[in-house]
């Protein structure tokens, strides 16, 4: 067994492999994709938050979704920008605790936030004349706040069971902080670990997906019961919900793959950019998928970009 050290810091191994010019370019990249995520995103959580007519439970949801991408972006892409010209290429250990505990929560919250907006969907389509008595503010607030308060709580706690007392080494091989290449620096007892983050794990896609399944077979059992007109609008209002889902479902199985089997042969680039993928795509696909596919976000966008317009050519005819 290896002596266990006092950790105060981790080298994110994969960056001393990146040649130096190639590091401007992923910069420009990472700085682009950023701004995007939350240009787009801030637009679109202001859109709901002044428009009273979105004001509507679908819409709370969607701005709790939209304010989650820019924290879990906000927790990744400045540390990416920051190591990419970082002579240590070293996180202190807090940092390093702080960003997988930002990560976590994030996608914990995204998973369950779409679970949220999947009955929403099936209250809306299945029980459209009870809608506003089920999903009253009153209740979608209690449902937002549970979204965030499990994901907090449930990560909190497996942070502390699961991180190692002692470590044997500081080398990450992964380009930001995550608990399975963490916990595999542990001294000792990495087997009951890595059971618990697999049941931990398991536990946290199992009870969303509960309540995904359930509100898809009964929205897919009623449709089949309705006209075709009927039919059309229902899978156009689930298109963007479901759209999001498999995408993050893709996401998810990359990251398992990678975290649970050897990726030894796959290449090095391919390992760097495969975890990368749920961080960078997911925050950008929900406001563009929201935004173009909901009639009413795009028509409010429209007219905010109009007014926008015509207060600029007044302002120019003035002067």
């Amino acid at each position: 067994m290896q002596n266990a050290t006092e950790i105060v810091s981790f080298v994110l191994v994969p960056y001393g492999t990146i040649e130096h010019l190639h590091r401007y370019a992923y910069f420009t990249v990472i700085l682009s994709v950023y701004i995007s995520i939350v240009f787009a995103n801030t637009l679109l959580i202001v859109v709901i938050c002044v428009e009273r007519t979105l004001h509507e439970p679908m819409y709370v949801f969607l701005c709790s979704l939209f304010v989650n991408e820019i924290y879990g972006s906000t927790a990744l892409m400045p540390q990416l920008m920051t190591q990419m010209f970082s002579e240590t290429h070293e996180v202190s250990f807090v940092l390093c605790l702080l960003q997988m505990f930002c990560l976590y929560t994030a996608a914990s919250v995204e998973y369950c936030n779409l679970a949220a907006m999947a009955y929403d969907r099936y209250v809306s389509i299945c029980k459209p004349l009870h809608y506003s008595v089920i999903m009253n503010s009153r209740r979608v607030c209690g449902v937002v706040s549970l979204v965030w308060s499990y994901s907090f709580i449930r990560f909190s706690l497996t942070m502390s069971l699961t991180l190692p007392v002692a470590y044997c080494g500081n080398s990450v091989n992964q380009v930001f902080c995550d608990l399975k290449h963490v916990n595999s620096l542990a001294c000792s007892d990495k087997y009951s670990r890595n059971i618990h983050n697999i049941a931990a794990g398991f536990l946290s896609i199992l009870v969303p997906l509960v309540f995904i399944v359930f509100s898809y077979i009964r929205i897919l059992t009623v449709c089949l019961k309705m006209s075709k007109q009927a039919q059309r609008k229902a899978i156009s209002t689930c298109t963007p919900h479901i759209v999001s889902l498999l995408n993050l479902s893709i996401g998810c199985f990359f990251d398992i793959v990678l975290s649970r089997f050897s990726t030894d042969r796959v290449p090095a680039a391919l390992r760097i950019c495969l975890p990368l993928y749920l961080c960078f795509v997911q925050p950008l696909l929900n406001p563009v998928m929201y935004g173009v596919k909901t009639s009413k976000i795009r028509n409010v966008c429209k007219n905010v970009l109009l007014r926008s317009g015509q207060v600029q050519v007044k302002c120019q005819d003035r002067n």
